[in-house]
């Protein structure tokens, strides 16, 4: 007995997934990740956990590498690494605690600063287009539902 096969463009059979919430969030990420990287991604050069290290250290000045690795559920040494390729950039500086001399803080360099201002108003906007797709109500819950996924560290 042959086995009918679907034609080679047909859309596959997701269902045995779909029960999945990571599977779902992955397939919604695709499109915020596209956004992205058109609008900082590419014309910052940027990834978007530098992006992220960058506001944070915006909003936080004078942050540790410890309160950021807690803030982005990241490693110490990922975050090490990732301080590392910024400050290989000229976007962050470490210097000694003033109120600590053993600990180390970040700071945004000027030139730092100066493109994180950038990056953040492009990202103000950038995801106007996947908004729509939505009323403002279900982008309140979805902000809501979201934030209950991500527990504080």
């Amino acid at each position: 007995m042959a086995v009918e096969l679907p034609a080679a463009d047909a859309a596959l059979d997701t269902s045995p997934v779909q029960h999945l919430l990571g599977f779902r969030l992955a397939l919604a990420e695709v499109g915020t990740r596209r956004v992205f990287q058109r609008h900082v991604g590419t014309p910052f050069k940027l990834r978007p956990v530098e992006f992220t290290l960058l506001m944070l250290l915006r909003a936080n000045p004078g942050a540790t590498p410890k309160r950021l690795a807690q803030a982005l559920r990241l490693s110490p040494p990922n975050v090490t690494v990732l301080v590392d390729r910024l400050a290989a950039r000229a976007l962050v500086e470490r210097q000694r605690s003033p109120d600590d001399g053993r600990a180390t803080i970040l700071q945004l360099t000027p030139t730092g600063a100066e493109l994180a201002k950038r990056a953040h108003q492009a990202s103000r906007t950038m995801e106007d287009g996947l908004r729509q797709a939505l009323t403002p109500g279900e982008r309140a819950l979805l902000g809501e539902l979201l934030q209950k996924l991500a527990p504080a560290a």
